[in-house]
């Protein structure tokens, strides 16, 4: 690792990140999670202030990068490949959980953040991005439509299962892993049937967005 002095802002906010979020549990994605984290790495405070200068989202920003970054390094391509596509966004999806799980309060006030109105394009962007990241993981190269359907869907049956897992106290988050389980295969039967009806005027981007719909407000 660069010495700290010759750190780039990134670099500082990827060194800060996954400690912030501890700190963010009792403290709240605010400056003095920013302080506590730079004083644990030894980082001069305001050179920490000036890397989370936009700040709460900013912060949940570079810790959500960081779950990207560390889900890569818990399973590396040549494990994945072992797996069919949909074992591995199930494995992807779940090893971020477990690498949430030791900051769950944290997740948690995040969310709330992100959930207000001012911040609903950032959360959206936040959410695309870990959703490109799983599939680019999974091995996806799609350019066409798909690429776009595939990371939209993703992007809906991650938050959802967040949604679940904050408030899961189940063992292993068991409860989580089985909700995540049924809406993979409702994206699989989703597939399948899209595939029966291709070539049907506009019936495609109908039953999508009936889709994304029953994502963002399962029936209970």
């Amino acid at each position: 690792m660069s010495d700290i002095a010759d750190m780039t802002l990134d670099e500082i906010r990827a060194l800060l990140a996954p400690v912030m979020a501890r700190h963010a549990a009792f403290d709240g994605w605010r400056k003095e999670a920013v302080a506590m984290a730079a004083a644990e790495k030894g980082v001069d405070p305001d050179i920490a202030a000036l890397a989370f200068a936009d700040g709460p989202v900013d912060m949940i920003d570079a810790w959500f990068a960081s779950i990207d970054a560390r889900m890569r390094d818990v399973l590396p391509t040549e494990t994945l490949d072992t797996l069919s596509i949909r074992r591995r966004i199930i494995a992807l999806v779940e090893a971020r959980l477990d690498l949430l799980a030791p900051d769950r309060e944290a997740l948690r006030r995040a969310i709330a953040i992100l959930a207000m109105p001012t911040n609903a394009a950032r959360a959206t962007r936040l959410g695309w991005r870990a959703a490109d990241v799983m599939w680019r993981a999974a091995g996806d190269n799609a350019t066409d439509l798909a690429h776009y359907t595939k990371r939209m869907t993703l992007a809906g049956v991650y938050a959802a299962t967040l949604l679940v897992f904050v408030d899961d106290e189940s063992e292993v988050h068991a409860d989580s892993r089985a909700f995540l389980a049924r809406r993979i295969e409702g994206v699989m039967r989703f597939e399948k049937l899209k595939a029966q009806v291709k070539g049907v005027g506009g019936g495609e981007r109908l039953s999508l967005a009936r889709f994304i719909g029953r994502l963002r407000y399962p029936a209970i």
